[in-house]
């Protein structure tokens, strides 16, 4: 670790136990996570489609998007270890203020910072009943073609096989079956239970956990919202991070944590 990370460390934990560490920080300008020492990222950044976030910006121009994406996919490359992997949910696509091929655009850019692709899984949410849009109703004018899917990009850093450590998974078959189909169908989760307006349901980052990482491994959420990343972490035995700009959501992610993780008061180190 450099010199003065420790401190620095210090100065922006939120939360802290021996299985999880909530960081008040920004992602961009992190110094809190060693380089070198995730095994797994799951997460879901904003989506820049103008949701109302406590402090982001989720209404940047396109081409500003994809430049912050740039940079903090760059950043996380960084962090993880020469066999680490990403689980990055993302949309397929954006209508909102004008059609974008979101998941092409991230996962070339992804691999432009030195990612490399290992597939795509669709999660198929179930929720076509809340489109409202279709273009030109009932007409070859100009209909809008809107999947109601959004997608789960699977990256890895140099080498795709994981040889170290103690190795110890705990999918069943049915899970390992199950999970290896490229499509996955579970709802999506309800941003009043959470108190976050783009939140997703644990069983997203706890498939991504239990099917890509063993047991005792570092998982990392740079957008930590609500803390599903990290509860999901409590659930599978695995050590938490989250880095979460929005002071808010971080006493939101510590809650959770608290009373889902199955977390003892007693047991909890606070700053």
């Amino acid at each position: 670790m450099e010199l003065g990370t420790s401190t620095i460390a210090e100065n922006k934990v939120y939360f802290q136990t021996n299985e999880i560490t909530i960081y008040n920080d920004d992602i961009l300008k992190t110094k809190v996570v060693e380089n070198g020492s995730i095994d797994l990222i799951v997460t879901s950044p904003p989506y820049n489609v103008d949701i109302k976030y406590n402090t982001h910006d989720d209404a940047m121009s396109y081409e500003d998007y994809l430049g912050f994406t740039k940079e903090w996919l760059s950043k996380c490359y960084d962090l993880v270890k020469d066999d680490g992997r990403f689980c990055l949910n993302i949309p397929l696509d954006k209508n909102k203020g004008g059609q974008q091929s979101v998941c092409a655009d991230v996962t070339t850019i992804a691999k432009q910072v030195g990612w490399k692709y290992h597939s795509t899984i669709i999660w198929n949410e179930g929720n076509i009943s809340r489109r409202t849009a279709w273009g030109s109703w009932l007409s070859a004018s100009a209909p809008y073609v809107i999947a109601p899917v959004e997608v789960i990009v699977v990256l890895y850093k140099k080498r795709w096989k994981k040889e170290r450590g103690d190795r110890i998974s705990d999918t069943n078959k049915h899970q390992f079956q199950e999970w290896t189909n490229g499509v996955w169908n579970f709802s999506g989760e309800s941003k009043k239970k959470t108190k976050h307006p783009a939140p997703f349901p644990i069983e997203l980052p706890k498939r991504c956990i239990k099917l890509f990482s063993f047991v005792g491994d570092v998982i990392l959420d740079p957008f930590v919202g609500s803390g599903t990343t990290l509860v999901a972490c409590l659930q599978t035995n695995r050590k938490g991070v989250g880095i979460e700009i929005d002071q808010g959501y971080c006493e939101l992610t510590k809650r959770r944590v608290v009373t889902e993780g199955n977390i003892y008061q007693a047991k909890l180190e606070s700053f």
